[in-house]
């Protein structure tokens, strides 16, 4: 077997190989696969490092993601590393701009949570559709308990006292039917003649939420985006240091604010935050739900309100 002659570069360091490429996704994110040779003695530990810097220093703000090495005929090894970073020119190289997908249909919810039971809520010729308290006490419906004791009634017949702990319900329009004439809890639509509500306790009420991913430098972006689960915002960045996680063309600022007798309710919920590590980048993948009726600040804390 002839011994191998070897002249030129002695590759005693990874030599760069032409044909290296730069690919941006058009949010900020450029990645790059770039192939180098060298001698197969060389040790590569510290150069495929996650995290060491691109040599072109016009993209050193690209970092080791992952590698592939193989070990060539003649000696020679031939190192594939693959590259991450954020062009400086996007949000001064901190973060992408987020990357969302949004998600629209129809969810079964009880009808008692829709804005038209009680009150007219659509205008026009629509009226409300168990109309408005107080109902009038109604036979049609079943009886109900009476909680208080105090309000039994005793009925005297003959030598025999009865006491009634029961009491009609009370009637609203469809056939909707109460337990007191307040309202109180709903007992369902009991009347045939009504067909499109006799016996129906859901209705399909619009549902809408935005998922998500954005890559970052910043841990303190990561750490921020965590701390704000579970909150309702009025603006698509939680009135804080984090990108627009939802874009502006869902709805300007005012529309994600719902007003009743309780206040405003913010309309939009961060409902999920995921970290990922890649690269020497944070990436952050996330949900928001969209509530019409606003999710309510005794329940969801709300990270700001308008002024």
């Amino acid at each position: 077997m002839p011994n191998i002659v070897e002249k030129g570069n002695p590759l005693t360091t990874p030599l760069i190989q032409a044909g290296w490429n730069i690919v941006g996704d058009g949010y900020g994110l450029i990645t790059s696969t770039t192939k180098y040779k060298c001698d197969h003695t060389v040790d590569l530990q510290g150069f495929v490092l996650r995290g060491t810097p691109h040599p072109d220093p016009a993209y050193s703000f690209l970092k080791v993601h992952k590698y592939n090495i193989s070990w060539e005929a003649l000696g020679i090894a031939v190192v594939s590393l693959d590259y991450v970073g954020i062009d400086p020119s996007f949000n001064s190289g901190n973060f992408t701009n987020p990357e969302v997908a949004s998600s629209n249909g129809l969810t079964s919810e009880n009808i008692t949570t829709n804005q038209n039971f009680f009150i007219e809520a659509f205008g026009g010729s629509t009226y409300a559709i168990a109309g408005e308290p107080p109902y009038a006490q109604s036979p049609v419906g079943p009886l109900v308990e009476i909680k208080n004791p105090n309000d039994y009634v005793k009925i005297i017949s003959g030598s025999t006292i009865t006491t009634v702990s029961r009491k009609q319900s009370y009637m609203g329009l469809n056939g909707a039917c109460f337990e007191d004439e307040n309202g109180g809890r709903f007992i369902g639509f009991v009347k045939p003649e009504f067909k499109h509500f006799y016996g129906k306790t859901n209705y399909l009420a619009p549902t809408s939420s935005f998922s998500g991913h954005f890559y970052t430098t910043q841990a303190a972006m990561v750490n921020e985006a965590l701390s704000l689960l579970g909150t309702s915002s009025f603006n698509n960045n939680w009135n804080s240091n984090l990108p627009k996680i939802v874009p502006d063309y869902a709805g300007p600022a005012t529309d994600w604010i719902s007003n009743d007798d309780n206040g405003n309710y913010n309309q939009l919920l961060l409902s999920q935050v995921n970290i990922q590590d890649f690269g020497a980048l944070y990436k952050v993948n996330y949900e928001v739900r969209y509530s019409v009726q606003g999710w309510p600040s005794e329940v969801y804390q709300k990270v700001s309100t308008l002024v």
